[in-house]
C-alpha cells in the first residue's frame, strides 16, 4: 500500500493495518455524510451555474467513481479484459477507461475486453484512446522521462545511448524537486555540451509506448520540449553514437519516438 504525497516525491509506505482502519472510516463518513454532502453539492451547481453546473459536478462524480471501480476491480478486471504481459488495471489515479485504452494500444484486451471497448465506442467513438491520462501518477508498469527535441533541416538529433541497440532522442529520468526545463537544461549540458535556452522551451505533448528492454505491459511515457541551444553538440558518456534522422529512418528508434516522428512528420516538420 502507498500514500501519494506529492507528484513525483516517491511514495510512503503504509502499514496494512493503518489502510484497514482508513477503509473502515472512510466507509463511515461516506455512509453518513455523503448524501448530504450529494445533495448540497447538487444544489451549489444549480444555484451557481444552472444546470451545467449540475452536471460538471455529476461528470466530477462519475470520474471519481470509476477511478474507484479501477481499483475495486482490478484484479477481476486483469483477469476478464488484459492478456498476460499487458497494461494492469489499478492505478488509483486512473480511470478503468484509462487503462482499457492503453491495453488498447498494446494489443492486449482479451476478447471481452475488445467487445467492451466497442459497446464503449458505439456510445462515444475512440472512448478508451481518447481516455488514456497520461498524467496519472507514475507507477511500476511507467516508467516517467523527458526528451529534448531538436530539429534542423528536417533532420531530427539522434542518439544512442551505451548498451541500446535503438536510436532515441536525447533524454532523461524526470527528476524530483526541480522543473522539466531545469532537469533537461542539465542533461543536455552534461551529455551533449550544449546550453538550452529556457525561454525558448515549448512543451510538445506526451506520448506513450511499450518500453524497451522491459517487461511486456510496462510503458514508457516520454514528455517532449523543443527548443533552441547555444554551444557545440559534442556527445559525451553513456552517449555512444549521435545522428540526423528523417522520418525514412522511424524504425531505427524506440517505440515512443516513432510515435512523436509521426506527429512531427503530420505537422511537416521532419521530413
Amino acid at each position: 500500500m502507498i500514500i501519494k504525497k506529492v507528484a513525483y516525491r516517491p511514495n510512503k509506505k503504509a502499514n496494512p493495518l493503518i489502510g484497514f482502519l482508513l477503509f473502515l472510516i472512510s466507509l463511515v463518513l461516506f455512509i453518513v455524510t455523503g448524501p448530504f454532502g450529494f445533495l448540497y453539492g447538487v444544489l451549489h451547481g444549480l444555484f451557481t451555474k444552472g444546470v451545467k453546473g449540475v452536471g460538471e459536478y455529476l461528470l466530477k462524480i462519475a470520474i471519481s467513481i470509476d477511478q474507484l471501480g479501477n481499483v475495486l476491480m482490478q484484479h477481476l478486471l486483469n483477469v476478464l479484459w488484459e492478456k498476460k504481459g499487458g497494461y494492469k488495471f489499478g492505478n488509483r489515479d486512473e480511470t478503468i477507461s484509462s487503462a482499457l485504452g492503453r491495453n488498447n494500444q498494446l494489443g492486449t484486451l482479451t476478447g471481452f475486453g475488445k467487445v467492451i471497448d466497442k459497446i464503449l465506442d458505439l456510445i462515444d467513438p475512440n472512448h478508451s484512446l481518447n481516455s488514456i491520462d497520461y498524467y496519472i501518477e507514475p507507477s511500476d508498469q511507467i516508467v516517467d522521462h523527458l526528451a529534448w527535441v531538436h530539429i534542423v533541416a528536417g533532420q531530427i538529433l539522434s542518439v544512442r545511448y551505451a548498451g541500446a541497440e535503438k536510436y532515441v532522442i536525447p533524454y532523461i529520468k524526470r527528476v524530483t524537486g526541480i522543473t522539466d526545463a531545469e532537469a533537461l537544461f542539465r542533461e543536455m549540458k552534461k551529455s551533449l555540451g550544449v546550453e538550452l535556452l529556457l525561454p525558448t522551451l515549448k512543451f510538445i505533448g506526451v506520448f506513450e509506448a511499450q518500453a524497451d528492454a522491459h517487461a511486456p505491459g510496462v510503458l514508457t511515457r516520454m514528455t517532449y520540449y523543443t527548443g533552441n541551444c547555444q554551444g557545440k553538440l559534442e556527445p559525451s558518456p553513456p552517449i555512444e553514437a549521435m545522428v540526423w534522422l528523417h522520418y525514412a529512418d522511424r524504425d531505427m528508434v524506440s517505440e515512443v519516438d516513432k510515435r512523436i516522428f509521426d506527429f512531427l512528420k503530420d505537422r511537416g516538420m521532419l521530413v
